[in-house]
C-alpha cells in the first residue's frame, strides 16, 4: 500500500490553472483555463451624447409638439426657415443624438434629420465626414432599433442627393463592419412568426445596401463585396 501511494503521489498534484497564450501554459502541472464567450450582438451601453447635453440647456432649435391623439406628434422648429440653419454645426450634432435609446431624445434628434434632410437637401454633401463618427457610434451600439433607423437615414440621405452615396464611398470600411455583422440577423429571429419585414434588420440593411450601390457610382459594388463578401449586386438581380 506505501508503494502505490507513493506512486500515485504526483499524478494526484494538484494543476495550477495558468492563462491561455502564456509561458506559463507550457510549464508542467498546469491547466489553461477556457477563454470567456462573447455575445457579439450584445447591446452595449451608450453615452450621453453632445445632443441631450445641448437639448437640455436649450441650445437646440426645435422641441417636441404635441397635437391631437389621432394625429401623432412632430417637431416644432424655433426658426422661420431650416435653410437659415448652419448645418455645419447643427446637423453633426442631430447625428450625434442617434446613438440615444431614451425618450425623448431620440425622438427628437431622428425626426429633426428628416426634417433638415428635405429642407436643404444641398447642404449634405459638405458636411459627410463631419457625420461619419455619429453615425459610426450609432451603429456600434448594436441595438436594432437605433440600428434600424440610422439605415433609413442614409437611405433619405442618399435620396436626397445621389452625390451623398458616392462620397460615402472612401468611409465603407468604418460604417460596413456593422452591416456585415447584423445581415444575416433574420435567421436569429425567435420562433414566431415575424409578420413586420420592416422591422427586421437585414432586410433593411439590404434595402440600404441597394440604395449605396445604386447611386454610389462605379466603385460602390467592388467596395461593398471587400467588406461584405457576401453581397450580390443588386443591379444582377
Amino acid at each position: 500500500m506505501i508503494e502505490n501511494k507513493a506512486c500515485q503521489g504526483p499524478n494526484l498534484q494538484k494543476k495550477r490553472i495558468v492563462a491561455p497564450f502564456s509561458m506559463s501554459a507550457y510549464q508542467k502541472n498546469t491547466m489553461v483555463f477556457p477563454p470567456s464567450k462573447i455575445n457579439v450582438y450584445e447591446e452595449r451601453m451608450t453615452y450621453t451624447s453632445k445632443f441631450r447635453v445641448l437639448y437640455l440647456r436649450g441650445d437646440i432649435p426645435c422641441v417636441r409638439s404635441y397635437c391631437k391623439k389621432d394625429e401623432g406628434s412632430f417637431i416644432s422648429w424655433k426658426v422661420d426657415s431650416l435653410r437659415d440653419l448652419d448645418y455645419s454645426y447643427y446637423l453633426p450634432i442631430f447625428f450625434d443624438g442617434l446613438c440615444e435609446a431614451a425618450f425623448p431624445y431620440n425622438f427628437i434628434a431622428r425626426y429633426a434629420i428628416h426634417d433638415l434632410l428635405n429642407a436643404a437637401s444641398d447642404k449634405i454633401l459638405p458636411v459627410i465626414p463631419k457625420l461619419i463618427i455619429p453615425i459610426k457610434n450609432a451603429l456600434n451600439t448594436k441595438n436594432c432599433d437605433i440600428i434600424m433607423t440610422t439605415l433609413r437615414i442614409i437611405h433619405h440621405m442618399c435620396i436626397c442627393d445621389p452625390c451623398v452615396a458616392e462620397a460615402l464611398v472612401p468611409f465603407y470600411r468604418q460604417l460596413l463592419p456593422t452591416f456585415n455583422l447584423f445581415r444575416d440577423f433574420n435567421s436569429k429571429l425567435s420562433g414566431g412568426i415575424d409578420y413586420d419585414r420592416s422591422g427586421r434588420v437585414g432586410d433593411v440593411i439590404d434595402e440600404t445596401l441597394s440604395v449605396l450601390e445604386a447611386y454610389g457610382g462605379p466603385d460602390a459594388f467592388i467596395n461593398i463585396k471587400y467588406c461584405i463578401p457576401t453581397y450580390e449586386s443588386c443591379a444582377n438581380n
